[in-house]
């Protein structure tokens, strides 16, 4: 490898390191919010799960949905609690209690250090209950919803600034699902009600589910087509599984992300382009993640329960070094991709896990998330690497060394993050650091499981990470040993 001061990609966004919370299974309700725990605060917020969003340092957080937001009345969430209505959520099929709504979770992404991005209903409704959305969160008062808030014990407007038009409007699945014409037009619409309320505010157009729909990505250029003048972002959504467990395809799965992203940026300028457009747009892949563990167990839950186990999987440590690799995917592309939501935060399909009335504890995934998101804050450099490859039954010439690297010239620190692919033998690395005259080793962490296949649990946290990595700096060079299949965060900063 050649790492060089001068090979930057771009300043690192924060906000790719967001996070996602939906009214979906145990996420709210026995996740961030359980009145009855014994470590809930005055708000009924559990504060042992505070503590763990904290240590992630998650910048921004998407809500209320997902699936959710495309049947949500706002104006059910909002107001003194007695009052609130139960509904039946048709998207999970269960009954949603709306006991915690936009004023509670605003609330709590303060406790947690985080904003907020919103997402509004174009499955069900459109241009009205969103601009009211906007006036009721983000106007300073004087109108019938800034003053509904305030009267709701919120003298301050929330100043929401990101804001989701929509959610996977291209999936059958979805409620009030749409042609790309037709959630084009709505689309638009409704971006130019919202930003005549608050012109501060920027907004995500949606793009594919995944990059797998029939209709990618046509969608993209169909919707932008309209959009693309007063939408910020376009979305991306994208999951992986190793349903046939071939880890040596699972673990090459960030190609197929890297192919994606390409492929929408490429849509994004062909529609500059065609429009003349001076404005670049910018990419949120806004729900990424692992997620096949649970789908057999979801499928025999009964409907219409309230907060029912739904979508937790159970991440083993392959399933860590997949998320590790997705997230040096977005530094990759940090030029394009400005924020991103690992879906989701607690309980579902999630980095921390909760027990009802007891306690928390963090997944496999947790420790890559963690450290790119504590290391990964800087400049994005591109590395010159020569790593030898291989093929699995999925992919061709897949580089057993995945890795990124990030300067933080504020610190004088360097990052080197590197994932060993291989399942069966070590990989020895040599950088050349020659621009960074006078760094030194900091440190060499390592997560690394003989097992592939380990689970940590509320009893035993069989994966986590040591510091007992054998990288060395000598005459502006690093060398280590990565072990086979081991996730390695390398740092370097300046003597003194």
């Amino acid at each position: 490898m050649i790492i060089d001061k001068d090979y930057a990609i771009s300043e690192i966004d924060s906000r790719i390191y967001g996070s996602f919370i939906e009214h979906l299974g145990r996420a709210v309700y026995g996740g961030v919010y359980e009145p009855d725990h014994p470590q809930a605060d005055e708000n009924g917020f559990r504060k042992d799960v505070i503590e763990l969003v904290k240590e992630l340092d998650v910048p921004i957080i998407r809500y209320p949905g997902g699936n959710f937001v495309s049947g949500y009345n706002w104006e059910d969430g909002v107001g003194p609690k007695e009052l609130r209505p139960r509904r039946l959520e048709l998207a999970w099929r269960t009954i949603e209690t709306n006991e915690l709504g936009t004023n509670e979770f605003v609330e709590w992404t303060k406790k947690v250090n985080s904003e907020v991005m919103m997402a509004v209903n174009l499955g069900t409704r459109g241009i009205d209950a969103a601009r009211n959305l906007v006036e009721y969160t983000n106007h300073p008062g004087g109108t019938y919803w800034s003053d509904l808030r305030k009267s709701h014990g919120y003298e301050e407007p929330h100043k929401i600034k990101t804001w989701c038009l929509g959610n996977e409007m291209d999936g059958p699945w979805q409620i009030g699902h749409k042609t790309a014409q037709e959630y084009g037009r709505l689309a638009v619409e409704t971006a130019k009600a919202m930003k005549l309320v608050d012109s501060s505010i920027e907004l995500v157009t949606c793009g594919s589910s995944s990059s797998s729909m029939a209709t990618f990505p046509e969608w993209e250029a169909t919707t932008l087509d309209h959009t693309y003048e007063y939408a910020d972002y376009i979305s991306l959504h994208q999951y992986y599984g190793n349903r046939d467990n071939d880890s040596a395809s699972y673990l090459a799965n960030s190609l197929d992300m890297d192919h994606f992203i390409k492929t929408v940026i490429s849509t994004c300028d062909y529609m500059k382009a065609k429009k003349r457009s001076k404005k670049t747009m910018n990419l949120s892949f806004d729900e990424w993640n692992v997620w096949f563990h649970s789908n057999d167990q979801d499928k025999k839950l009964d409907p219409w329960l309230i907060a029912p186990p739904q979508l937790e999987d159970v991440y083993n440590f392959e399933d860590s070094l997949l998320v590790g690799s997705m997230l040096l995917s977005f530094l990759r592309f940090s030029d394009r991709v400005k924020m991103a939501c690992m879906a989701q935060l607690v309980n579902v399909i999630a980095p921390i896990m909760t027990k009802d009335g007891g306690g928390a504890w963090k997944q496999t995934i947790f420790y890559p998330y963690a450290h790119v998101s504590k290391y990964g804050r800087g400049i994005a450099l591109q590395p010159v690497v020569n790593s030898p490859k291989y093929d699995s039954t999925k992919f061709t010439d897949v580089p057993y060394l995945d890795t990124m690297t990030v300067y933080h010239p504020e610190n004088e620190e360097l990052t080197i993050f590197a994932l060993n692919r291989s399942l069966e033998e070590g990989l020895d690395i040599d950088c050349d650091v020659r621009s960074f005259v006078g760094y030194q080793l900091i440190e060499h962490i390592v997560l690394e499981h003989e097992n592939l296949k380990a689970v940590n649990t509320i009893e035993h946290e069989a994966v986590r990470p040591h510091s007992n990595g054998d990288a060395k700096v000598q005459d502006g060079r690093v060398t280590a040993r990565l072990g086979k299949h081991s996730w390695n965060v390398i740092r370097l900063g300046k003597r003194s």
